[in-house]
């Protein structure tokens, strides 16, 4: 663990000397990783999933991107925001829905996902950043209500026997589809930013034990930056900054297993989720986790996510909880 702690360390050191590089015009060859690049802006494919009642939100398109060899993917992320149920909202700014505290939330009108008849009912706090879709033992119990902004946050309620497993995807959404970036700090092409943390009443909260993995990344400006090592995906090196044209930078993808949110799915050799503080997420204006900062942060759960929580887009977690 000494080992990986200093080469992260490394990493961070290099990727703040990279921050202020321009577009690059690396090869193609330069890259000598396992996933599969594509370069510029995705074709949308749909729109906008989600229309915004009240207040300024971002458009949550949906787009298709071809790589070099021909094959499509779906950006930010393959989803079921169409077709899943939706998690009950804890806080929407989009509906007007905004109980100043816990105390304001009537519980026993969440509707209950029954996974074991003999089970405990067990009951999850979540906010995401942008975009989660959670399953027990491989059953999905609910989707993100708001695939982008305004901010949210979910509770679920779900009936299962222990061990038990958890499968989240989380997704940082994007404006620029295909190229991991929106309009923000005065840049038209700006990469943002994730974070998930979630409690539960059996005493389960996110932290380093879960694991998480990276499926697809950009923005990318060098492919020189990237760097794999066993499971990890590291894009640590890689530039963050906003710049005034973005439109030829690279993505990386990689295909997600196709049972991965299953009971019986090993995810043993993925990486352990990197923990991240509030202020790095920026959660002190938003009230959806302020107003119930307790069930979060005062649970002792961490927002989590993988290694890069800037440029690593759809990501995979998983928790065993015993």
């Amino acid at each position: 663990m000494k080992i990986i702690a200093f080469s992260l360390t490394m990493l961070s050191l290099v990727g703040c000397s990279q921050a202020s590089l321009p577009v690059s015009s690396t090869n193609l060859s330069d890259y000598k990783g396992s996933g599969a690049i594509s370069q510029g802006p995705a074709t949308t494919i749909t729109n906008s999933l989600y229309q915004c009642e009240r207040g300024r939100a971002r458009v949550a398109g949906v787009g298709e991107v071809t790589d070099i060899d021909g094959k499509s993917w779906v950006v930010p992320g393959v989803n079921h925001f169409t077709s899943a149920p939706v998690s009950t909202d804890l806080h929407n700014e989009c509906t007007g829905y905004r109980p100043n505290s816990l105390a304001q939330v009537d519980l026993n009108k969440i509707p209950v996902v029954e996974i074991d008849p003999e089970g405990e009912v067990i009951t999850g706090y979540i906010f995401a950043d942008n975009y989660f879709e959670l399953y027990i033992n491989g059953v999905m119990v609910g989707i993100d209500s708001v695939p982008f902004t305004q901010f949210n946050s979910s509770v679920v309620k779900f009936k299962v026997k222990k061990p038990y497993d958890i499968a989240v995807k989380v997704i940082d959404w994007e404006e620029n589809l295909g190229l991991g970036t929106e309009s923000n700090r005065g840049s038209r092409y700006h990469a943002g930013d994730g974070g998930f943390i979630a409690s539960f009443s059996d005493g389960t909260i996110t932290n380093a034990e879960w694991q998480a993995q990276t499926y697809y990344i950009a923005p990318i400006y060098d492919l020189t930056c990237l760097v794999e090592s066993k499971s990890f995906r590291y894009s640590k090196t890689c530039s963050t900054k906003g710049v005034s044209d973005g439109s030829k930078a690279y993505a990386i993808h990689w295909q997600t297993p196709t049972n991965w949110q299953s009971e019986p799915f090993n995810s043993l050799n993925w990486p352990a989720a990197t923990t991240y503080t509030e202020s790095v997420i920026g959660v002190d204006n938003k009230k959806a986790y302020m107003n119930f900062r307790e069930k979060f942060a005062g649970s002792g759960a961490k927002f989590i996510w993988s290694t890069n929580v800037v440029l690593d887009n759809e990501v995979l977690l998983r928790y065993r909880v015993e």
